[in-house]
């Protein structure tokens, strides 16, 4: 039979490992982890900054399109309006150049009938004088 003494190393092995994963874990894991936990905190903050940041540029995006399409849309109703506004004004100076055409027309008779009427006179005049002359050259005496 084969008697074990007890070895008290083993005992003392066992303790300074013990100790080691205490001081190493005071002195160097938590330290890590805690470096770890921040900077997973750290990103996930920045991740949520940046789906935030996101969030806003998509709604300032599409409030932007809705301005847009809001100003699009007051631009054609204006436009549609001037045009509107513009058939109008000349619809109504045509209106108006119409009502004017016969005052212009019978203004224009008025004129030309007193022209035709002094041409007449010019003319009668002047028939009468060269039928008197064709007269007195034709009879070669003065005709009264």
């Amino acid at each position: 039979m084969v008697n074990v003494i007890p070895d008290y190393t083993l005992l003392i092995q066992v303790v300074t490992f013990l100790v080691l994963i205490y001081v190493l874990n005071f002195l160097l894991f938590k330290p890590i982890l805690n470096i770890i936990d921040r900077r997973k905190k750290q990103l996930e903050e920045s991740e949520n900054e940046i789906k935030l940041f996101n969030d806003s540029v998509d709604k300032r995006a599409s409030e932007y399109d809705e301005k847009l399409k809001q100003a699009k849309t007051n631009a054609s109703e204006l436009k549609k309006e001037i045009i509107k506004e513009g058939d109008d004004q000349a619809k109504s100076i045509v209106d108006i150049v119409r009502g004017e055409i016969p005052l212009m027309t019978q203004e224009f008779q008025k004129k030309m009938d007193k022209e035709l009427q002094a041409a007449r006179k010019i003319l009668d005049n002047q028939s009468r004088k060269l039928s008197l002359e064709i007269a007195e050259k034709v009879l070669g005496r003065s005709v009264q």
